[in-house]
């Protein structure tokens, strides 16, 4: 008996150092600590608001240059691919056929003109002789006839004249513009302008160049409210300036200003097109055709708020980013974003000057649980390259 009691004692014993045991452990629990996230105050300055679109340039005047009148060509008096300033001539046509052509007609004009001196006089006379009645009517009707036919002949051999001088002109092909002329499509030797006008090469002007872009129906609102704000007119508008990037530029080196826009929006995609015309010097960057950026500052916004690009989330509602409160609890707030900023992006609204928000550790920051905030200043935005 008394060695069951031992026993039994021994169990009782295990239990309660067990129980104590736990209860020291439970005791003892600390919490972690709320995680560490860096926070910041937006950014306040002023920032030039700007409409962003892709766009393509076009020359300002592309003409394909044809043989008007028919004949072998004779020479071609330029390289291909070269600059050439208007009036240079680029293509000569079998010229001597046109020049006697001219000179033909230029001789019977003579004739023509020489016939119409000689009617002249004899109408004077005969006006004079019927006065005295020393001719009758009937001749001095017939010197009126031939005046009047003598006139008529000089004017048709007047108009075949500008007529040949005309053609004899269109043997020299000439640049109508200052531009680029591609390459020949003909050689020389080979006869030209048989059936109809033969295309012998094309020639583009270069600078100035257009930039044609097309702008949303929201951003042309924004723009009109705008302008209904500063009192600008639609010739205004057609003035604003003009910024635009190649692809591989950074930033927006090439200035330029508006210089049409649609009277209408086009109902299947809801935009406007617009266009710009921007300098090319000679080194001509720009060439037709590149896709390019573009952006058309139209507004100065004072005391913008910006935050770094990074501490912006997205979710199905749109985007948001993370604010700790004055209780240290996360908040997720959403916020309506504008443009780009150097590495900072614009909040339009949903943010105030005051708020903190989690710029570092977002995994870490979990709505409606707390956090230890540290405070970091926010550098305003570096200027993008112009």
């Amino acid at each position: 008996m008394r060695q069951g009691a031992i026993v039994v004692s021994h169990m009782a014993f295990a239990i309660l150092a067990f129980t104590a045991l736990s209860g020291c452990e439970q005791n003892n629990f600390v919490p972690p600590p709320p995680p560490k996230v860096d926070v910041g105050l937006p950014v306040q300055q002023n920032v030039t608001r700007y409409l962003d679109a892709t766009g393509n340039t076009a020359p300002i005047q592309t003409v394909d240059l044809v043989a008007r009148v028919q004949g072998v060509l004779q020479s071609i008096n330029y390289k291909d691919g070269s600059f050439v300033k208007a009036g240079t001539t680029l293509f000569t046509i079998e010229p001597e056929t046109y020049k006697l052509k001219l000179e033909q007609a230029q001789a019977a004009e003579a004739g023509a003109q020489a016939t119409m001196k000689q009617a002249e006089i004899d109408y004077k006379r005969q006006a004079d002789l019927v006065q005295t009645h020393a001719t009758s009517q009937a001749t001095f009707d017939q010197s009126v006839s031939t005046r009047d036919n003598a006139q008529a002949s000089l004017q048709q051999a007047q108009i075949n004249t500008k007529i040949a001088a005309i053609n004899y002109g269109y043997t020299n092909v000439a640049a109508p513009f200052d531009g680029i002329v591609s390459a020949h499509l003909v050689s020389v030797g080979e006869l030209v302008g048989v059936a109809s006008p033969t295309q012998l090469a094309t020639i583009v002007q270069l600078d100035p160049i257009y930039v044609n872009f097309n702008v949303n129906e929201q951003d042309v609102l924004r723009v009109r409210a705008e302008a209904k704000r500063r009192g600008l007119t639609t010739s205004d508008l057609t003035q604003l300036p003009i910024e635009v990037g190649l692809q591989t530029e950074i930033g927006y080196p090439h200035k330029g200003n508006l210089d049409y826009a649609a009277p209408t929006l086009n109902q299947s995609t809801g935009t406007l097109a617009v266009r710009g015309i921007l300098p090319n010097p000679p080194n001509r960057v720009l060439l037709p055709g590149y896709y390019v950026r573009v952006r058309v500052p139209f507004d100065q916004q004072q005391n913008a708020l910006l935050v770094p690009d990074v501490a912006l989330g997205s979710d199905q509602a749109g985007r948001y980013v993370l604010v700790v409160n004055g209780e240290n609890v996360v908040e997720q707030h959403k916020v309506r974003t504008g443009q780009v900023e150097g590495d900072l992006r614009v909040i339009e609204s949903g943010l105030k000057p005051d708020d903190r928000v989690v710029i570092a550790g977002l995994l870490r920051a979990i709505p409606g649980q707390k956090v230890d905030p540290q405070l970091q200043k926010i550098e305003p935005s570096r200027a993008t390259a112009n």
